[in-house]
């Protein structure tokens, strides 16, 4: 009884923490949020081979508090070798015991667990039998002639249709007439005859990395009944349990290979009103192109309807039946969900918004920001506060990844709507396995033995400032961007029958880019509008209020369709019932001409007629172009070339994610191209008619607040100035009502030359392996890897440089400022502050001038305001750290073993075993050249 109830208290904390307290305009303007754990990047934390023990544990945890993650993910994947003694089967009572001991560390460090249903990855394991396997269907077919009998045989249990196809489509069903010898009495009539056979094998995919106790098929999710049992197995660990329990369950991104399963001919029929199993020559041959293309002539039009119908069902199946389960076990045993939708063949929408907290991947650098906005808008449309991210997947090759690189990719996702960080990740490594100790293949290597963790606090602070305002208040997005998956579902674009919705960039460039929708995304995102995905299902919770869409998850000024010719009735009834109730709903060139799929062509297509006929369409002319319009009922409808308007109507902003909160609007923005950025940034467009009466900018890097200079421009609306370099980001928190009292930010502006800091620089080695080089004095800076000491070639860590220098003379300051002045410089007030700039720093550095401390910069400019100097005698401190490049190359060029790991072992960024010996030197420390430059604050 004690744990019943238990389980429901962790069960409301942890909803209760999806939904932090809001910000209200009369909190200090100035101030960040709470820094709660959720706030914080959490981390993937592999058990490799579950050889945990509960010292090592304490230790690693303790680590990771420290530099300032919020919590881990807990994922067993293969062991180590040489320590298989120490190996715990999954989900065994040993397991479950550090499970425990984990979570009850975390939470007195104040961090949280999650942990994924399974091992390694996807769902699966010993428990799976062939039947609930993930499941490719096998199809025979056999050709008749007039008379000729059936002569193969068939296993009743295995063979789910045998079905006989004529010259004029007619079929016969067979399956029943299957003997128990396995033959069949059937002679083919007049004319050519086709027998089709179905029946289904697991595919080759078995769970990836399993863990020990955790190898076998990766689950069915296209079977009801596979998911039924599979979470059984967990239910007989947990039952009986009584330990502290992890935050949330976890599933990882589709992986099956899945296109079938032993309930789909029922399912089907259930779902589509027909039976699939008299259009198998539909589902299983492929149409034919034409002159015109495909689906120009009846039987392509058709074959590609069933195909539609069936990949809805294949989606269906998941959505309503499968991913509600695992969420309905979660919940019912205290849990909150995380889900990765994409890699799916379903709706990525509707997977997404299934979890409580959809999930989001970037896999490598070449991703795309929008493809990301599936998860965040499954969130933002549904009500869900919470959208995370797998973040930093293969960066970069191994030991070479930079903070810097880690902000470039966090920003990103930050735009793209995610606001609870993983990173990918963590390997939990004993302290008996030395250097570099257990590692992951596919992470990027965030762990106390890599030498970039030494500073990686900055970017932990730095993820943790943002994450606090982007999980308060609400999403702010303007417009309801259709996805028109019917439309992509009744075309061979889909060269899959059951295509996969990928993140990876040649797969989604498929399915997404290349696309209608991925079109008009990029457009509107080019071009500051901020937009949500939405899918069929969710539209059908929309109304319309005050000509506002309400979603569960907020309010929208109007709805837009990307171009396509089929779309479901349900959904096109939908659009106009919106617009008939003050909805504004635009169509992207074209209104669709025909309805999806085969269920009931006929009946569907005369209420798609009848539907039709109440626009009335007449034309709209403004200064942008004219275009049909229609009004309907309080609304209206439209049909415009949105790209070419857009293409016209605005100059591409710097990107930015926009939320609001009681009495104003906090604006993540972020610089993304190479040029630097001090002008003035235009955000009356996002705000309709509202104009913000004050501004204050947060810079969530060094944590610094201060006021906004704003002003109105030529068309009355506000702007605010900005001063971003390349890569840089900042916070702007706007008010509609309150005026902002308090200090002014601080736009600084050089007035004069930089000098170059040429004093001899003393080098001391403080940190790092796998030998501290000996002390170093030089005239000229460069890579360490040049110095004298051989021993600087394979070292990695941080070395300290100090120097003592003298300010630059008052008097050519003062005639710098002069030169300034006349070359018509305004507003700038003198001062004694300098640029401090680093110069080429490799890879980050922490910065004390004359003992105060400057913070640690991760990112270029390498750069930082100093307003301490003496005229002489002033001390620069400046510990450079690199990445751990040249020490995994001395390891490999001297042959040493660590590369020990079972199942995959450890490869590259290629999956090619990896090998670091080849490797050229990496140039490390500081560089240079390190310069002074006056600045002084404009006002």
């Amino acid at each position: 009884m004690i744990l019943m109830k238990l389980k429901p208290l962790a069960l409301l904390a942890a909803i209760l923490a999806l939904n932090p307290p809001a910000l209200h305009a009369a909190d200090d303007p100035l101030a960040w949020p709470a820094i709660t754990a959720q706030c914080r990047p959490w981390a993937y934390w592999w058990w490799m081979g579950s050889a945990v023990d509960k010292t090592n544990i304490t230790r690693e945890l303790t680590r990771y508090h420290d530099a300032g993650l919020g919590g881990v993910h807990i994922i067993p994947i293969y062991g180590a070798k040489g320590f298989e003694s120490n190996y715990i089967s999954y989900l065994s009572p040993k397991w479950m015991e550090m499970m425990s001991w984990s979570v009850t560390e975390a939470k007195r460090l104040g961090m949280g667990v999650d942990m994924t249903t399974g091992t390694g990855w996807c769902f699966g394991g010993p428990q799976v039998t062939d039947e609930e396997a993930n499941a490719s269907v096998v199809v025979k077919t056999y050709e008749l002639a007039t008379g000729e009998k059936l002569k193969q045989k068939f296993d009743r249990k295995t063979t789910q249709a045998l079905v006989a196809f004529g010259p004029d489509g007619k079929s016969i069903e067979l399956t029943t007439k299957i003997s128990a010898a396995g033959e069949v009495d059937f002679t083919a009539p007049a004319g050519a005859w086709t027998v089709y056979a179905i029946s289904q094998k697991p595919s080759p995919q078995k769970v990836k990395r399993p863990a020990p106790g955790g190898e076998g098929w990766m689950l069915n999710l296209l079977s009801p009944a596979a998911m039924t049992n599979y979470l059984k197995w967990f239910s007989g660990a947990f039952d009986g349990y009584s330990g502290a329990l992890p935050r949330a369950q976890y599933h990882d991104s589709y992986e099956y290979k899945s296109d079938w399963s032993p309930e789909f001919f029922a399912q089907f029929e259930k779902r589509r009103g027909y039976r699939l199993q008299t259009e198998l020559p539909a589902l299983f041959t492929a149409p034919k192109r034409s002159e015109g293309g495909f689906g120009t002539n009846s039987t392509d039009d058709h074959a590609l309807r069933v195909l539609c119908d069936y990949r809805q069902t294949v989606s269906d199946i998941m959505v309503e039946e499968t991913l509600p389960q695992w969420v309905k076990w979660s919940h019912d045993h205290g849990f909150i969900t995380r889900n990765e939708a994409h890699g799916s063949p379903g709706n990525l929408l509707d997977l997404y918004a299934a979890a409580d907290i959809p999930e989001t991947e970037f896999f490598s650098k070449k991703h795309n920001p929008l493809v990301s906005k599936f998860a965040s808008s499954a969130a933002h449309v549904t009500g869900k506060n919470l959208v995370s991210s797998e973040s930093c997947t293969w960066l970069a090759e191994h030991f070479t990844e930079t903070l810097a690189e880690v902000k470039g990719v966090m920003d990103e996702l930050f735009l793209s709507g995610v606001n609870h960080a993983f990173y990918h990740g963590c390997c939990y490594s004993p302290d008996e396995a030395g250097w570099p100790g257990w590692h992951f293949y596919a992470a990027t290597e965030m762990n106390p033995r890599n030498s970039i963790w030494r500073d990686a606090p900055a970017i932990n602070d730095y993820i943790a400032r943002v994450q606090s305002v982007l999980q308060s208040g609400r999403p702010d997005n303007d417009i309801l961007l259709y996805w028109p998956i019917s439309d992509y579902w009744s075309s061979t674009n889909a060269s899959a029958r059951a295509p996969q919705f990928q993140v990876e960039a040649a797969a989604q460039r498929v399915w997404f880019e290349n696309q209608p929708i991925g079109r008009t995304a990029k457009e509107l995102w080019e071009h500051g509008y901020q937009f949500d995905y939405v899918s069929d299902a969710q539209l059908k919770t929309a109304k319309v209020a005050d000509r506002d869409i309400q979603m569960p998850g907020g309010k929208y000024k109007s709805i837009l369709v990307p171009e396509c010719k089929y779309i479901p009735l349900e959904t096109f009834k939908n659009l106009i019932a919106l617009a008939e109730n003050g909805a504004t709903v635009s169509f992207e060139k074209q209104m669709p001409t025909d309805v999806s799929g085969e269920s009931n062509l006929e009946g569907q297509r005369a209420g798609f007629k009848e539907t039709s006929k109440k626009i009335k369409f007449g034309h709209l002319t403004s200064n942008l172009g004219t275009w049909p319009f229609a009004s309907v009922g309080r609304g209206s409808i439209s049909v415009e070339d949105l790209i070419s308007r857009l293409s016209s109507e605005r100059i591409k902003q710097t990107c930015f994610i926009r939320r609001s909160f009681d009495g104003g609007w906090n604006y993540f923005i972020a610089n993304r191209t190479e040029k630097n950025f001090d002008g003035w940034f235009a955000i009356w467009f996002a705000l309709g008619d509202s104009h913000p009466q004050s501004v204050a900018i947060l810079d969530p890097m060094t944590g610094a607040t201060g006021v906004a200079a704003i002003r109105q421009n030529g068309a009355n609306r506000m702007e605010v100035h900005l001063q971003l370099a390349a890569g840089e980001s900042v916070i702007l928190r706007a008010f509609a009502e309150k005026n902002v009292e308090g200090p002014a930010w601080n736009y600084w502006q050089t007035n004069g030359q930089p000098v170059e800091i040429t004093s001899p620089w003393n080098v001391k080695f403080i940190a790092g392996g796998p030998t501290l080089p000996a002390d170093f004095q030089t005239a000229k800076l460069a890579s360490w890897t040049t110095f004298p000491d051989t021993n600087c070639q394979a070292f990695a860590g941080t070395a300290k440089y100090e120097t003592t220098f003298n300010a630059p003379r008052r008097d050519e300051l003062h005639e710098s400022q002069n030169q300034e002045s006349k070359s018509g410089t305004r507003g700038v007030r003198p001062s004694d502050s300098f640029y401090l700039n680093l110069g080429d720093v490799r890879q980050s550095a922490r910065v004390r001038v004359n003992g105060k401390d400057y913070g640690t910069l991760i990112t270029p400019p390498f750069r930082v305001v100093v307003d301490n100097l003496k005229p002489a005698g002033n001390t620069l401190e400046v510990e450079v750290t690199s990445t751990d490049a040249n020490r995994i190359r001395d390891l490999d060029r001297r042959g040493v073993k660590w590369k020990t790991f079972r199942d995959i072992n450890f490869v590259d960024i290629n999956y090619k075993p990896f090998d670091a010996s080849r490797w050229p030197l990496t140039d490390c420390g500081l560089l240079g050249p390190v310069t002074l430059a006056p600045v002084s604050v404009a006002r």
